[in-house]
């Protein structure tokens, strides 16, 4: 008898071979892209180390640099003294460096003190100590001295921009003007700054920072030309130098994009034009300048030698620093382990006047994912196709011409393309699909003969092993009220705590709101860390859930009071619901499932509870919530575009329970609704003065939503602009 004859639409068994691999294939390329988003900042680690081998392998070429260092020695500090010198030893190097043809002098360095070796101090501390001593001749203040020197020259004073401290850094010398949207939310931004004595700063012409961020290891790549500390703009001390030595007077800062989105493009400094990052960060091409003139201190202000130096200063602009072990002023450079700080800012000078930069556009990310995608779904259909050994020397040329190319990236157009990304994909798809296809090409030969040798049907068997009895998949389309909740800042609150107190916490926060949400009928979907996932009317279909959702919102903030009283901490929730139809039943895999629910509805109802944050209320709901409730008190808070969403969504903060609230909380919503509704007619005159009702309340449930309308208005026109529709549009989750 032959074999029954397989169902002719039926997949041929080469067929599902290939379905495999490529499906294996493709889901190896999304695991390393979502991996790559999830762990970017250890991913640049490794990318960075990259980018470091290209400047080894093939350094900026050297020239005869613009600037020299005047370095503060060990064989300095060997004959003038250990370290601060006297201010009037400072003057002196001002002085003698502008005398040979200094075109401006930078310090990274800081006068943040009053010399000590001031005769007049001095005297006043001997007198302290009780020793008898008289006021000898005149002598001027080295500070002065100092001061008089560096109002003589042009010389630009260094701060140390950090979060350390909270005193405002010094006035900057130099202005900024955009030419594009404001990008000061883009900026690096300090709390604080180390500065110079108000008698220094005041007599200098120029002053930039010359701090530098930390790294995740401690190897500096690039540096930021501009940031900010409080509301003001600070140069680098790089491009301070630069300006003055160019007798510029001004920046100019260009950005492209919206107010909201405004990404730096470059920076003009008098001639010279210099590309940025969005954050306003240029990539140091790092040279080793092996021409720059590097001056001992002590030979400038001996005699005998300062003469002979005249070669190496006139027309350069200066840097005084220290390359001395002790004075800590040592860091870590891709093409050097060890090298003194104060060269990096001589490297970004001589960079920027030679006009050869890196280059690394935002898209680049997006272009690497592309070709990771590209190279990987080419070495899949490889694989789909051909013998295992060709696969495996096309993923090798794959490797070879995407290091090639992230080579030629560099070495031609200077730009920074990374290769690791497209060689994990092509990795990954090699690591998975491979294995997957010499499985089911084993099988599959074992299935043949194995079939063949027997009297039964091999599509029968076959149908069998691919459908086996158990639960299946799926489920079913119901209405559902949807809740998310989420700690506020948990992320910074765990990084405080040990793993065992992390869990200790979570177990005393999760346990309360357990409780509740079980006593209000709700379906507990899943904890996500802090977060807690619910949702009413199924499997069980529960009556007026919107109604009972708000109230077990309530009680969950009111199960988070006790909790704090009783434990002394200080958490805060965020709530989100929303109704709405979902797919709700056995979700998951064939190995793994659980009962879950999906769509719009439940991703609608994970941004309402983003949003609470943004807005500072503890409980957010959507219009088709608030519409299916009675007797709970809600405020109108905003209309917004979340993401993922073109209609807009108008949102209500939950209140309490309409018989439980006081008559000073009825007077804030009332005062409440009438500014909702004049700044969603557009009338802006109205909307601010109920605005300053509000501010001038005592603090209460809203104020935080009080504040946030406070700096919108703040940005508007007295009058409403012509395309006003009172729609948020959010631009994060």
């Amino acid at each position: 008898m032959a074999p029954p004859r397989a169902p002719r639409r039926r997949l041929s068994s080469s067929q599902r071979r290939k379905l495999g691999v490529l499906l294996v294939g493709a889901a190896a390329i999304v695991a390393v892209l979502t991996a790559h988003a999830a762990l970017a900042p250890q991913a640049f680690r490794l990318t960075a180390l990259v980018f470091d081998a290209y400047q080894v392998i093939k350094p900026r070429a050297a020239s005869d640099p613009p600037v020299a260092v005047i370095d503060i020695d060990e064989a300095s500090i060997g004959k003038l003294g250990q370290w601060p010198w006297s201010r009037r030893t400072v003057a002196e190097i001002v002085t003698q460096a502008g005398g040979l043809g200094a075109s401006a002098i930078g310090f990274d360095i800081v006068f943040s003190e009053a010399d000590r070796t001031a005769p007049a101090r001095l005297v006043e501390e001997m007198r302290r100590q009780g020793i008898p001593i008289e006021a000898g001749p005149y002598v001027p203040d080295p500070d002065v001295l100092l001061a008089d020197a560096i109002a003589s020259n042009a010389v630009a004073l260094g701060i140390a921009l950090t979060n350390e401290t909270s005193v405002a850094a010094s006035e900057p010398k130099a202005g900024f003007s955009f030419v594009g949207p404001d990008p000061r939310a883009r900026l690096l931004s300090y709390s604080g700054a180390l500065s110079n004595l108000p008698e220094i700063t005041e007599r200098a012409s120029a002053m930039g920072y010359f701090s530098f961020p930390p790294t995740a290891d401690n190897i500096i790549r690039t540096f930021p030309l501009v940031s900010k500390s409080g509301d003001k703009l600070y140069p680098a001390l790089s491009i301070e130098t630069l300006r003055i030595a160019q007798q510029a007077g001004s920046f100019v800062l260009r950005s492209a994009g919206t107010e909201e989105g405004a990404a730096i493009t470059d920076l003009r400094i008098g001639a010279l034009d210099v590309p940025l990052s969005a954050d306003g960060e240029i990539w140091i091409y790092y040279s080793g300048l092996p021409n720059m003139p590097v001056i001992s201190a002590a030979d400038l202000l001996d005699p005998a030698k300062a003469a002979a130096l005249g070669g190496q200063i006139q027309g350069r602009i200066l840097l005084v620093g220290t390359s001395a072990v002790g004075l800590r002023d040592i860091v870590a450079t891709p093409v050097d382990p060890a090298m003194a700080g104060v060269k990096v800012h001589a490297e970004i000078i001589d960079q920027i006047a030679s006009g050869v930069f890196l280059h690394r556009p935002d898209w680049m990310i997006g272009a690497e994912r592309a070709a990771a995608v590209v190279a990987g779904l080419v070495l899949l259909l490889v694989l789909a196709t051909a013998t295992p050994a060709l696969s495996v020397m096309t993923g090798l040329l794959l490797a070879a011409l995407v290091v090639g190319g992230s080579w030629l990236a560099f070495s031609r157009a200077l730009t920074l393309f990374d290769p690791l990304l497209p060689m994990a994909g092509l990795g990954a798809v090699l690591l998975t699909a491979l294995p997957v296809l010499l499985m089911l090409t084993h099988r599959e030969k074992r299935f043949v003969r194995e079939s063949f040798g027997r009297y039964l049907s091999p599509t029968l068997v076959e149908r069998l092993s691919e459908n086996p009895d158990g639960l299946t998949l799926g489920g079913e389309d119901r209405e559902l009220t949807i809740l998310f909740s989420d700690i506020r800042s948990f992320t910074t609150l765990s990084e405080k705590l040990t793993p065992a107190e992390l869990t200790g916490l979570l177990n005393n926060f999760l346990t309360p709101m357990t409780d509740v949400l079980l006593k209000r009928e709700a379906t507990i979907d899943k904890y996500i860390g802090d977060a807690v996932m619910a949702f009413w009317n199924a499997p069980l279909e529960i009556a007026d859930h919107p109604q009972k959702a708000c109230l077990a919102a309530l009680d969950m903030v009111g199960a988070l009071e006790r909790l704090n009283r009783e434990s002394g901490m200080a958490l805060k929730i965020g709530i989100g619901l929303n109704t709405g139809m979902a797919c709700v039943g056995n979700l998951g895999s064939d190995q793994r499932f659980s009962y879950s629910c999906l769509g719009d509805s439940v991703n609608l109802a994970s941004r309402v509870e983003g949003m609470s944050k943004r807005y500072d209320v503890s409980i957010l709901v959507t219009e088709t919530v608030r519409a299916r409730t009675t007797g709970l008190l809600f405020a109108k808070i905003d209309r917004v575009r979340v993401v993922g969403r073109q209609a807009p969504v108008t949102l209500y903060a939950l209140v309490g329970v309409a018989g439980e609230v006081s008559g000073q909380v009825r007077e804030l919503l009332e005062c409440h609704d009438e500014f909702i509704a004049a700044w969603q007619a557009g009338d802006l005159g109205v909307a601010r003065e109920r605005l300053q009702t509000l501010l001038a309340m005592p603090e209460n449930a809203l104020s935080g939503t009080h504040a946030l309308y406070a700096e919108r208005l703040a940005e508007l026109p007295e009058t409403v602009p012509e395309d006003w529709d009172g729609v948020f549009t959010a631009s994060s989750k």
